[in-house]
């Protein structure tokens, strides 16, 4: 067991639902319960709450490991029960949350908690969800956000949405699984009841991008690459976005995120690939060339270094449309 905190903030915004919140707070001390009973070289995980004041940026307001030195890696925006007004949505909250996204921090949503998060502007271009009941009045006010809420939880890397308000659960395993492992995610599901069939295939995503490393200029290009799926990874174009020289681009990109540009691309690709075989039913070239692949061959090749499995093998053991 490391003796770093990662921190994990709820929001606490106008609506919030209090039940989802001391909900994850548990599913989340159950998972450092079980990391820390087997001796995991993981993380201890830090559970903070956030409320904005009168005119002012949110501040902790409970803290469940006080005394620890830590800064939000994560953001939750929790469910509510019914639709935030957007007078209702505070301003201070929002930008508090834009600019906590540019530091590198993942922000989250489940439900309805979907609505303050667009507010801020980070979902444009990119896929997310919320209820379905939502559906109608979201796509009015964020007509440039991809939505999709035939998904149940959406991860975009720097980005998490969860459609219901139950969904709450789906996210923190998720987010147990990202940070902890799939054993501990596991163990966690069987203490609480929650049956992960039916969603442990989106459980074996390892890619964690680094997002945290305090380079703004490699920031930039890692939002870059996840908004567009990494289908444009010519360091000419990647230069463009940092405002940096090539090599400077790709010493200080390999330093931030552990990994060189083109693997990072590739990581990002698969994941997607990943989705696209366990959700559908599309031939492998056809998923080849959505994921940025011309060579479908190639994409194999990438496929099955990355996650051990062929594209056909990953899809018959994760598939859930497969009868």
């Amino acid at each position: 067991m490391t003796d770093h905190a990662l921190e994990i903030g709820l929001v606490l915004y106008p609506g919030a639902q209090e039940a989802a919140v001391l909900g994850i707070t548990d599913l989340f001390k159950v998972a450092d319960d079980i990391a820390i009973a087997q001796q995991a070289d993981t993380p201890r995980l830090r559970i903070t709450r956030w409320q904005p004041g009168r005119g002012t940026a949110p501040a902790r307001v409970v803290d469940v490991a006080s005394g620890v030195n830590s800064a939000p890696a994560v953001l939750i925006l929790p469910p509510s029960l019914t639709t935030p007004a957007p007078e209702t949505i505070d301003r201070h909250l929002v930008d508090w949350l834009e600019a906590q996204h540019g530091a590198g921090v993942i922000l989250s949503s489940v439900c309805a908690g979907a609505f303050p998060l667009a507010e801020t502007g980070v979902l444009k271009g990119r896929a997310a969800t919320t209820h379905w009941r939502y559906t109608e009045t979201f796509r009015k006010r964020y007509p440039e956000v991809n939505l999709d809420t035939d998904r149940l939880i959406i991860d975009e890397g720097d980005l998490f949405t969860a459609g219901g308000a139950m969904s709450w659960t789906d996210l923190g395993l998720r987010l147990v699984d990202r940070y902890l492992g799939p054993r501990i995610m596991v163990e966690t599901a069987r203490m609480l009841l929650i049956d992960p069939a039916g969603r442990e295939q989106r459980y074996y995503s390892t890619f964690s991008p680094v997002l945290t490393h305090g380079d703004a200029a490699i920031l930039k290009v890692q939002h870059w690459l996840h908004a567009t799926a990494a289908k444009e990874t010519s360091l000419a174009v990647l230069s463009e976005k940092a405002g940096l020289e090539e090599r400077t681009l790709l010493r200080r990109f390999q330093a931030a995120t552990g990994m060189t540009t083109t693997e990072y691309g590739q990581h990002l690709r698969v994941s997607k690939a990943r989705e696209l075989l366990e959700l559908g039913r599309y031939p492998v070239d056809r998923i080849a060339w959505e994921v940025g692949y011309a060579d479908a061959g190639a994409f194999r090749k990438v496929f099955t270094r990355i996650v051990g499995l062929t594209p056909g093998e990953y899809r018959k053991r994760f598939n859930a449309a497969i009868e």
